[in-house]
């Protein structure tokens, strides 16, 4: 089939299809699990796709260049604050920036340590979850890594979405979002070196010398530009952050790393002034909606249909539940701000728990490096997808009392200040 028919179907398979879905469905699901879910059924059902010329290789590069630009906006989130939408009176009193990133470490480490204890003892028993590293120690914190993850970009999402009542608890979560993040890309690192170190080292040589001085030329230019960031124009901006996300990806290349490390790291080493004149939303956005969804229906499609079974599913319902009862396990027991009631704690492990396309990202890198079997890596893509659509129910239904409370404080509100102003 000719290369761009084979690109017209994969538009209209993985980008248009899901978005009538989204629509038809009321925008009830994250728009960014609906090609995922179409990839899987396509690989399971083993319907003759490739006739069709899916994947196609354009769309492999502009679903790859997506989510490039995810991961880059994801690193640019970290140098804006989230609880600029709050007010004041509404959010919940913050505990210093310590206790908070106690607490948002805590609630990645327990759910690492949890599915990573699971995942050595029990899953690598089984010889179809062995993956092509072998098994070990690096095979299970790979598993434990992907079921840890919280997913910034989509808790952005989901906070915008909030009434007011709501809205501070999730201002506070996008905090830790935040912190877990970024160590999420720190373990990924991590995990990838040790898993080459492990299989002889790298090769260091002049393109891994000029790998090294290209991130360290973007963080010297980033501190330089603290302050000439906000006296650019516009056309500077966007070629200053073009340059940034080219020499974050390729950089990492060099090092053997994955492109996605360098560009969020890229993201986050621009400089502030510069991040907030960029419309990062828009971009973010216009990424997911049409250019990343050809990612995620190919990683949908990588799935083997052969490894999608009852087991299959029945681990993935099992990691969700050992994903969210530790999150609620850290969260209570350190607690991001002081004095912070228990079913608010609750109630903010439920958003820390959703994976989204984080963990999905994860699972391709790591599935690619052969440190997760087929097996595993369906009960990933499976968790991913579970754990994104049932995160925004399950926090209305925790905060509902909350809600109905501050709803009914409205009136009386309103009329003490109608008796102030007189």
């Amino acid at each position: 089939m000719p290369a761009i028919s084979a690109y017209a179907a994969d538009m209209l398979v993985f980008v248009a299809l899901p978005w009538l879905l989204w629509k038809a469905l009321k925008q009830r699901i994250p728009l960014v699990v609906i090609p995922i879910v179409i990839g899987m059924v396509l690989a399971v059902l083993k319907l003759p796709v490739a006739t069709l010329g899916l994947p196609s290789q354009l769309g492999n590069q502009i679903g790859f260049l997506g989510v490039l630009l995810l991961a880059f906006t994801a690193g640019m989130e970290l140098r804006v604050p989230h609880d600029q939408a709050a007010a004041p009176h509404e959010a919940p009193a913050r505990g210093s920036f310590l206790r908070l990133a106690a607490s948002a470490l805590a609630a990645l480490l327990v759910p690492f340590a949890v599915g990573s204890a699971f995942a050595y003892l029990h899953l690598l028993d089984l010889d179809s979850w062995v993956p092509a590293h072998g098994r070990n120690g690096l095979s299970a914190a790979a598993i434990g890594l992907c079921m840890a993850v919280s997913a910034l970009p989509v808790l952005v999402g989901l906070v915008r979405e909030l009434d007011a009542s709501r809205r501070p608890l999730g201002q506070l979560a996008l905090s830790m979002a935040v912190v877990d993040d970024a160590a999420l890309w720190i373990g990924l690192t991590a995990i990838q070196l040790a898993a080459f170190g492990h299989a002889g080292g790298f090769a260091w040589g002049f393109p891994q010398a000029m790998a090294v001085a290209g991130l360290g030329a973007l963080a010297v230019l980033g501190v330089v530009g603290r302050r000439a960031g906000a006296s650019l124009p516009a056309p500077a901006g966007w070629l200053v952050a073009g340059l940034y996300l080219a020499v974050g990806a390729w950089a990492s290349a060099r090092l053997g790393l994955h492109e996605l490390i360098g560009a969020f790291f890229a993201g986050a080493m621009l400089p502030e002034r510069l991040v907030r004149r960029l419309p990062i939303e828009k971009l973010g956005q216009f990424a997911l909606v049409v250019m990343a969804p050809m990612f995620f229906g190919h990683s949908g499609l990588k799935i083997d249909g052969n490894a999608f079974g009852w087991l299959t599913v029945a681990v993935a319902l099992g990691l969700m539940v050992l994903s969210l009862t530790s999150k609620w396990l850290a969260v209570l027991a350190i607690a991001p701000v002081p004095g912070m009631h228990r079913n608010d704690r609750i109630a903010l492990g439920s958003l820390l728990q959703c994976k989204g396309l984080m963990e999905i990202l994860a699972a391709t890198i790591l599935h690619a490096d052969g440190l997760l079997s087929e097996h595993a890596y369906a009960a990933l893509i499976s968790l991913a997808v579970v754990s994104t659509v049932i995160t925004g129910p399950l926090f209305q239904f925790l905060t509902r009392r909350r809600a109905a409370k501050a709803a009914a404080m409205l009136p009386q509100r309103s009329e003490a200040l109608s008796e102030t102003s007189r």
